[in-house]
């Protein structure tokens, strides 16, 4: 009885713990009434990534990545640019006081495992991204203009994708 006892002040000890300070979870994120500015680079996912000012930095954004493996090139068999066939809707989230464009994906046979999230910075100075391929979460940052990318990219984010999360679901549905 007293192990069970300890048992389970330790499991409730370390439920209740803070989260640790700069997580994800600590910075502040949300997602922002729609505006035009969602829309300054496309009206649609496709139209996001093959846009003039974004186009040569969203490859950038991914590097070898960009291309399938299977040309001798990155780590993703599909390629990063597979992840933006079906394209969810463009939002504005505002993280730790920055706004971005969301901009979310998925390989259209794969919604489920195989997604992206992309945000870009007012300006398109900066990227980031995260992209599911399968369990595997990969970060991206990419700086231009002089603006270097942040250190914690993949923190900004998770606390973007948590933001979508809340108000439903943040990626396009394998339906729609």
């Amino acid at each position: 009885m007293r192990r069970l006892l300890l048992c389970a002040l330790a499991v409730s000890a370390a439920a209740c713990m803070p989260p640790a300070p700069g997580s994800s979870v600590t910075i502040p994120a949300q997602v922002l009434q729609a505006d035009a500015r969602a829309l300054v680079y496309g009206r649609t996912v496709s139209e996001v990534v093959q846009s003039p000012q974004l186009r040569d930095k969203i490859a950038g954004l991914f590097g070898a990545d960009w291309m399938p493996a299977s040309q001798g090139r990155g780590q993703l068999a599909s390629g990063a640019a597979a992840y933006f066939e079906k394209g969810g809707p463009l939002r504005m989230v505002s993280i730790a006081g920055k706004d971005y464009v969301a901009v979310t994906g998925c390989v259209a046979n794969a919604c489920q495992t195989r997604r992206v999230l992309l945000l870009i910075a007012e300006g398109g100075s900066q990227l980031l991204a995260r992209l599911d391929d399968g369990v595997i979460p990969h970060y991206y940052a990419y700086g231009s203009e002089g603006v270097a990318p942040p250190a914690n990219a993949s923190t900004i984010a998770d606390a973007g994708l948590r933001a979508l999360q809340s108000v439903g679901d943040a990626y396009p549905s394998a339906g729609s």
